[in-house]
């Protein structure tokens, strides 16, 4: 009987995936924890103020990340410093003039009785303020490729927020106060760790340069508006839901939407070691390589998904009934599910086009391409949801919102790189058929 050779395990894609799959499972707990501790009016309140700390940190995740990666990766030790400390300065810029707007909305909380509202200007901007070391931490981990320390350091962020409900629950504090309070409160202790190690990078903030600053500010300008615009993206079902048929639909959706991680988790998986892999070939005036890479991962990545998307359609209510319990049961949650999985086929083209715009430099193009799902988004949503009064209408509306992207986003990138749809769903079945045959001769 032949042994296993676990050797063609031990590499990158490997541990990013494992690193997702394991923060994937933590955030499962966590809102496994949610849905059974909060009331469904309650969850709903929690996710629409979690909406725009999301908000404020993926705006500063897509003014910097990018840029940082695409100007840092592969740089010499003395260019590498100056980039490094050029983000922390502007991150820092960035994340106080948000902090001084926020201080400037506690002004207006003796005018407002919303619970929803009041939690967002108690919390958004110090959250957001006490997450940009650890969001350092991980741009900069990543354009190194040291993908180890990363999910090192995604386990101490995970398991912090899911001690800090866990205590709630055992102390029987769970309400939606307690749960930003103590999300606050890990993110502040991940995020000195992330300095105490040496991993931030902030020591170089005395190697900035005002060129470089410059240079990062004009790329970064079109990746902040993409980033902001997609979140708003993600988030406007949510803000629509919450005041067309209140937070607990917010509730119900948000449910749904927590399984399509099943599908993130191998996107978000290759996002990350490909988009390093595209920068480094790029920044090497490497075309066809550059387009090697996003054809492989993404039609391997469309053709992968398939199985599970059959499972989800057939076996939704399952997952639901588990992670939301009864009090979920016979809702819209399950055909929402099954609405997403059918849709997600897509997900890997439009994710890697909008990664090979911006690594191409063609950031105001994806810019334009976000901008158009959100005014498509808001309109079609509102649309939906008054003819249907439902859900449903949200979750239809994103076929529009996609197939609009894939069609606009695959036209415009067509002009730099060299590929068909065709090819790019030939190139993943020959990848996943060479991965298969040499994982079998070294069995």
């Amino acid at each position: 009987m032949s042994k296993l050779n676990f050797s063609r395990l031990n590499n990158k894609h490997f541990v990013v995936l494992m690193m997702n799959a394991f923060v994937f499972l933590a955030n499962f707990a966590t809102g496994y924890l949610l849905f059974h501790y909060l009331s469904i009016e309650a969850a709903g309140v929690f996710f629409f103020v979690q909406s725009f700390v999301s908000l404020g940190g993926s705006a500063r995740t897509g003014f910097l990340c990018t840029a940082t990666i695409t100007f840092y990766a592969g740089a010499t030790p003395q260019r590498a410093a100056t980039v490094l400390g050029s983000v922390w300065f502007l991150g820092l810029a960035l994340s106080l003039l948000a902090l001084a707007l926020n201080a400037g909305a506690l002004l207006f909380l003796p005018y407002t009785h919303n619970e929803e509202l009041i939690l967002c200007i108690k919390w958004v901007g110090i959250t957001f303020f006490a997450t940009l070391p650890s969001d350092v931490v991980l741009w900069r981990l990543q354009a190194d490729e040291q993908y180890r320390k990363m999910f090192v350091y995604n386990i101490m962020k995970s398991v912090s927020v899911l001690v800090a409900y866990t205590m709630l629950i055992v102390l029987h504090k769970m309400t939606v106060g307690h749960v930003l309070l103590w999300s606050f409160l890990s993110s502040v202790i991940v995020s000195a760790m992330g300095i105490i190690w040496n991993l931030s990078g902030i020591k170089y903030i005395v190697h900035r340069s005002k060129e470089c600053m410059t240079e990062l500010f004009h790329y970064g300008k079109y990746t902040l508006g993409t980033t902001s615009i997609a979140v708003m993206l993600n988030n406007a079902d949510t803000w629509i839901i919450n005041f067309m048929l209140g937070p607990a639909q917010v509730a119900v959706y948000n449910l749904a939407l927590r399984f399509i991680a099943f599908v993130e988790l191998p996107i978000r998986t290759f996002l990350t070691t490909g988009m390093s892999e595209m920068a480094i070939a790029f920044n090497k005036n490497d075309i066809l390589k550059t387009t090697s890479i996003f054809k492989k991962y993404t039609g391997m990545l469309t053709i992968a998904l398939i199985p599970i998307i059959i499972c989800a359609v057939l076996f939704a209510d399952i997952p639901i009934n588990f992670l939301g319990g009864v009090k979920y049961h016979g809702s819209a949650a399950a055909n929402t599910l099954r609405l997403f999985m059918i849709l997600s086929i897509l997900f890997p083209l439009d994710r890697f086009n909008g990664v090979a715009l911006d690594i191409t430099r063609n950031t105001k193009i994806n810019f334009y391409k976000i901008l158009i799902m959100l005014v498509l988004t808001v309109v079609f949503d509102y649309i939906g949801i008054a003819l249907l009064g439902n859900v449903y209408g949200a979750a239809l509306c994103t076929y529009i919102v996609i197939i609009t992207a894939i069609i606009y986003g695959n036209y415009q990138l067509g002009k730099h790189l060299d590929y068909t749809i065709s090819g790019i769903l030939s190139s993943g079945y020959a990848e996943i058929k060479e991965n298969i045959r040499q994982y079998r001769t070294t069995k």
